[in-house]
Order: C-alpha cells, then sequence, then structure tokens
C-alpha cells in the first residue's frame, strides 16, 4: 500500500523540474487522483499521459485567480475530494537592485509565488474543512532565508511564504488541516535558464549543465534533484508526518549552514562551458543579459566611495574572462 494510498493531489508547476517530479512520486505511493497545473503544456500533457488515468494536467496560470479556482474545481469534478495542495509553480523574477527591478514584474513574480499560495489556500480550505482534513505544502527557498540567494521579488515572496505557513498552520490546525513549506537550496531545474529569459528547452539543458556547479556550493557536495524535494512533498503529504504542521522544511545540502568557498577562476571555466553548450539564439539573450549586468555595474561604480569603487573593479577583473 502506497503512503498516499486514496489521497488526491493538485500539484502547480507539475509540467517540469520538481512539479513532475513530486506528480510521478505521488501516483506511484497510490495517490487516487493528481491534478498537474502548469502553462507548459506539452511538456504536462505528455507527463499525464505516461502517468496514467488517475493524472489529469490542465493549463493553470496561476497569476490568475480564475485559473486557479478552476484546478480545484476539477479535483474535485473528477476525483470528489482534495487532500494536498501543493503550491510549486514560480519564476526567478526580474533581477537588479531594488531601483532597477520593473514594478509590473515585481507584482507578477509575487502573484506566482505568495499570492498564489494565498488563493490556494483560500480557495481549498472550505473543502478540506467539510472533510475534516486536509495539507498544504507550499515550496519557499533559501532565498526567504538569506539575502544574495535570488531575485529581489522571488526572495520577499519566499520570505512571505514562510511567514503564511504559520499563520495558516495556526489558523487550521483545529480543522484537521496541515500546512508546511519546503525550502529547496540549490536544485538542477529550468529556473537557471529561465532567470536569462531563454526558452524552456533550452533552460531544460541548463539544468543539467548546472549541476557541477551546484555540487560544489553546499555540504552535501552534489547538486540537488527534483527528486529530493519530491521526496521531501511525499513525506509531508503523507500520515508520516501528521503531527508536524507550520514548518519550514530546509532540503539544501546544508547550504544555509555555511556556504562552501567559490574560486573564480573554477566559476569562470563552467560558466564559459556552459555558454558554448546553448543554441545560438539562446546564447544571444544570455549573453545580452551579462553584458547588461555589467553595464549596471560600471554605471554605479560613480556613485561609490573610491575605496569601495577600487574593491569592486578588482573583483570584476577577476570575474572577467582574461584574453
Amino acid at each position: 500500500m502506497g503512503k498516499l494510498e486514496g489521497k488526491v493531489g493538485l500539484i502547480t508547476g507539475a509540467a517540469g523540474g520538481i512539479g513532475r517530479a513530486t506528480s510521478k512520486l505521488f501516483i506511484e505511493e497510490g495517490a487516487k487522483g493528481v491534478v498537474m497545473a502548469d502553462i507548459w503544456d506539452e511538456m504536462g500533457e505528455k507527463t499525464a499521459e505516461e502517468l496514467g488515468p488517475n493524472a489529469i494536467y490542465l493549463h493553470t496560470d496561476v497569476s490568475e485567480e480564475a485559473d486557479i479556482k478552476k484546478s480545484i474545481e476539477l479535483a474535485i469534478e473528477k476525483f470528489g475530494q482534495l487532500d494536498i495542495v501543493f503550491s510549486n509553480a514560480g519564476n526567478p523574477g526580474p533581477g537588479g537592485s531594488i531601483d532597477d527591478v520593473p514594478t509590473d514584474e515585481f507584482d507578477h513574480t509575487v502573484a506566482i509565488h505568495l499570492r498564489a499560495a494565498f488563493l490556494y489556500m483560500k480557495h481549498s480550505i472550505p473543502i478540506m474543512k467539510k472533510q475534516g482534513s486536509g495539507c498544504f505544502i507550499t515550496t519557499s527557498s533559501v532565498a526567504g532565508f538569506q539575502q544574495g540567494m535570488g531575485t529581489l521579488p522571488y526572495s520577499v515572496s519566499k520570505a512571505g511564504i514562510i511567514q503564511l505557513t504559520r499563520i495558516a498552520a495556526v489558523e487550521l490546525g483545529i480543522f484537521g488541516i496541515r500546512a508546511n513549506a519546503i525550502a529547496p537550496g540549490g536544485i538542477a531545474t529550468g529556473i537557471f535558464g529561465q532567470a536569462f529569459g531563454i526558452s524552456r528547452n533550452g533552460a531544460e539543458k541548463v539544468s543539467e549543465l548546472m549541476k557541477e556547479t551546484l555540487a560544489e556550493m553546499q555540504a552535501i557536495r552534489r547538486a540537488g534533484l527534483p527528486e529530493d524535494i519530491a521526496n521531501a512533498a511525499l513525506f509531508l503529504a503523507s500520515d508520516s508526518s501528521s503531527f508536524i504542521t507550520g514548518v519550514t522544511l530546509k532540503v539544501d545540502g546544508g547550504l544555509l549552514s555555511g556556504r562552501i568557498p567559490q574560486y573564480p577562476e573554477e566559476n569562470q571555466e563552467r560558466f564559459a562551458n556552459l555558454m558554448q553548450a546553448l543554441d545560438p539564439e539562446d546564447l544571444k539573450i544570455v549573453t545580452e543579459r551579462v553584458q547588461d549586468g555589467f553595464k549596471k555595474v560600471m554605471d554605479d561604480l560613480k556613485f561609490m566611495k573610491p575605496e569601495i569603487r577600487d574593491k569592486v573593479i578588482k573583483r570584476l577583473q577577476k570575474m572577467t574572462p582574461q584574453g
């Protein structure tokens, strides 16, 4: 008997990376049904077909409240219940400092991460109250705990999810409903490629190329994999965690315990290898993004104190490939 026998789950961001791995694992563990919500229709439909009749894909833009409602309604229509909501959909958000981030892109990133998690709770709670049970799991991030591990709107959203989880746990425990979050560290998924704005297929390729870099970041010297997060989600969704609520489980290989020193020369070589493996169109996009980033740094130099400016210039020289 599987750990999710008779349970119905709804997973957002289910077509790729963490969401796809979790959908697969939930089905393997006997889930009565899994609604796979995403906007990557090609991969979502293909994965649902591979997983069999207990998996259903639905095009879902989690920044739209109407789409969120439709995915919840589909779970009830097809399976008659909703036991697990895993709010996992995400994007990297726009890079840049506070004065650079476009307001509309900030709002969109918050909508995909924090607002969507809130809305999934809002519209699923009445169903779970009637059932007398339910489980919310939301993907946070190490970026929600520490600066410098994600873009501004992404990090703010992930920190908000941690607090939303605590609030939900206290409000809902009396109804038999639990709420927990997962904070992944360096997981090899397409989000790194998406941060550069390259194609979805190109981003998936980047996820493979990032494994070597990610393996050097934390105490456990390998890249985190989507399956690592899927296993954590399975634990939090199952009765094995029935006395756990309000926690954010760090699945980061020890990253938040202390970052491993990085060497500029090795990072240059890894980045060069990554660039060489990209398709021409994706390479053009990444190159333009990198150039824009350096231009912004150079523009800001004139506002820095001389002693700080000198340190920044020396660091840039180390980071810039020679020859």
